[in-house]
């Protein structure tokens, strides 16, 4: 069937179809890496210098739109607190997360031996398929690295995760990190496409009820789910 067919005859097809894709990001890492001024400096392109910083408490959230690869997507960013007494609250905010952000400090080394710790509870939580790419954060203290970037990449790469070496002071590698870790996303349907219809663009039970992050339940009436993104 010709797609202008199928668009005359499922409204929310073609709207699917020119929407952006939602997406859900985390960022995790210990206290005081800078997760706050990465998402800062990325959404605002701003940056606070340390002592004017505070501690998340709790959960933060910001919404942002890009393009990556010629697709319109809708980020909705969570970030974190590191500290131990918020992980009971923070441990709830990994369901639906179609994207996880782990950051260290490069001049830390502390931060960056904990990095096993939080992979740990990513596996707790959250579905194999989800990419996660490891953020080597404050390179421009490049006179108090102690995690060289080999080191990180290395580690980066046993985990299957991106790395980006980035500074929110500075800018360097900021954009990157959201971008690179965006299309590994995008490469994965699963995480956000619509069920695809099986006959006639009737709308039924979703496939199975999985759990799966970005799945959508389409037995929904179509008009809630408005711009046909996803339900996470």
């Amino acid at each position: 069937m010709p797609p202008t067919d199928l668009m005359k005859k499922s409204p929310a097809a073609a709207t699917t179809i020119n929407s952006p894709v939602n997406v859900k990001l985390l960022l995790i890492g210990n206290a005081s890496v800078g997760k706050s001024s990465l998402l800062l400096r990325f959404s605002d392109e701003q940056w606070l210098p340390e002592d004017e910083a505070s501690a998340t408490i709790g959960v933060d959230f910001r919404v942002h739109k890009m393009e990556v690869n010629g697709r319109k997507v809708k980020l909705s960013i969570w970030d974190t607190a590191g500290q131990e007494r918020f992980r009971t609250i923070t441990s709830s905010y990994y369901r639906g997360a179609q994207g996880i952000i782990l950051v260290y400090d490069v001049a830390n080394r502390e931060t960056f031996e904990a990095l096993p710790k939080w992979f740990s509870e990513i596996d707790t939580y959250v579905s194999i398929t989800v990419p996660k790419i490891i953020v080597g954060n404050k390179v421009d203290k490049e006179n108090s690295r102690q995690v060289s970037t080999k080191e990180g990449s290395t580690f980066a790469s046993r985990q299957n995760a991106l790395f980006v070496e980035a500074s929110a002071k500075t800018a360097i590698g900021v954009r990157e990190v959201f971008e690179e870790l965006v299309a590994r996303i995008l490469e994965t349907p699963e995480l956000w496409a619509p069920v695809t219809p099986t006959t006639n663009v009737s709308f039924g039970k979703r496939g199975e009820e999985d759990g799966m992050p970005g799945t959508i339940d389409v037995g929904r009436d179509t008009a809630a789910l408005g711009d046909g993104s996803c339900a996470c």
